[in-house]
């Protein structure tokens, strides 16, 4: 079990070590979730704060319980009614949270950056506090990504989850590449775990310039589509992104009529993939265009359930990682 993190920002620079650490961590809580009891005191006296700048329900409730599940205190920020709207500063905001007695700092803003700045300040005031970042803008999402990974883990072995099952196993990643931050995160895990990574979209969501992602991740891992059917050929999980229409400058897409006709995942697309393949989606859903209802409702096929269950497993492997090591 090997942690050196104080901080969790990108995914970009992982290794084995530590997203077998945090798998190992995360199916012990599983277990611990399915008790009678389900609350451990592991970060007892700890307060952890949530900080989202940016509408959220998956992710906030799900760190919310994650933190009341370890026993921590929890303080929850709102923007709309705090001093921000008064002229103060983000980072003025986690000074006073840090003058508090904050330990961990989730984090999730509409510009990418900003859970970073906010860990260097706490570094040079050697605070000691924690920053988890839960969404920055385009950039990534860390715990998303990890609980994305976790379900496939879980999914290939439930009893042993671990990275190296996902050797050579194929992944395709549909529809809006170009703004996912989920996107991102799961592209350096999966990499990383040796899986076969496809992505496609149409060309206006899924820009030439992803090849230089391609060259930083490992060689061979990472493949660009504009077609759906060639990307899902023989794929052993699918997963599905949701339009991100409020990150939408330009008029990229003709219709989601159109969209859904040539990136829509239904059932009938499942005759080209292995025949155990199964569905992600991060959520929220936008039923008819990424993926039918029918599809995403099918306990067959589908992981989303599972996906909101393990979120609350990996987001306190997450705190009890970081508490862990702010406590050394």
């Amino acid at each position: 079990m090997i942690w050196r993190r104080r901080h969790i920002l990108s995914l970009a620079d992982w290794e084995e070590e530590e997203y077998n650490t945090l798998i190992q961590t995360a199916s012990s809580f599983s277990e611990v979730l399915l008790r009678h009891t389900k609350k451990v005191p592991a970060l007892q006296g700890l307060v952890v704060t949530n900080m989202f700048f940016e509408p959220s329900t998956r992710t906030r409730s799900s760190f919310e319980l994650a933190s009341k599940r370890l026993s921590a205190d929890i303080l929850n920020f709102s923007p709309g009614t705090s001093s921000l709207a008064k002229g103060e500063t983000i980072l003025d905001t986690a000074k006073t949270y840090l003058a508090m007695g904050a330990n961990i700092m989730v984090i999730r803003h509409k510009r990418a950056g900003v859970p970073r700045i906010i860990a260097n300040e706490m570094d040079r005031l050697q605070s000691g506090v924690s920053i988890l970042n839960a969404g920055d803008g385009m950039h990534e999402h860390p715990s998303q990504g990890l609980l994305d990974l976790f379900t496939i883990c879980s999914e290939l072995d439930s009893s042993y989850p671990r990275l190296e099952l996902l050797q050579d196993k194929k992944i395709v990643i549909v529809g809006d590449i170009l703004h996912s931050r989920v996107a991102r995160s799961n592209i350096w895990s999966l990499t990383k775990a040796g899986a076969k990574v496809h992505l496609v979209g149409p060309p206006t969501l899924l820009p030439k310039w992803f090849e230089d992602i391609k060259n930083r991740c490992n060689k061979g891992q990472l493949f660009i589509h504009w077609n759906l059917e060639v990307a899902l050929k023989k794929a052993d999980f699918i997963m599905t992104l949701r339009l991100q229409k409020e990150r939408m400058t330009d008029a990229l897409l003709p219709s989601l009529r159109e969209y859904h006709k040539y990136y829509g995942i239904t059932h009938k697309h499942l005759y080209l993939c292995q025949p155990n393949v199964k569905i992600l989606h991060p959520g929220p859903v936008n039923r008819g265009i990424e993926i039918s209802s029918s599809l995403i409702d099918d306990p067959n096929f589908s992981l989303v359930q599972k996906q909101i269950t393990n979120s609350i497993a990996i987001r306190m492997a997450l705190l009890f990682l970081l508490g862990t090591f702010s406590e050394q």
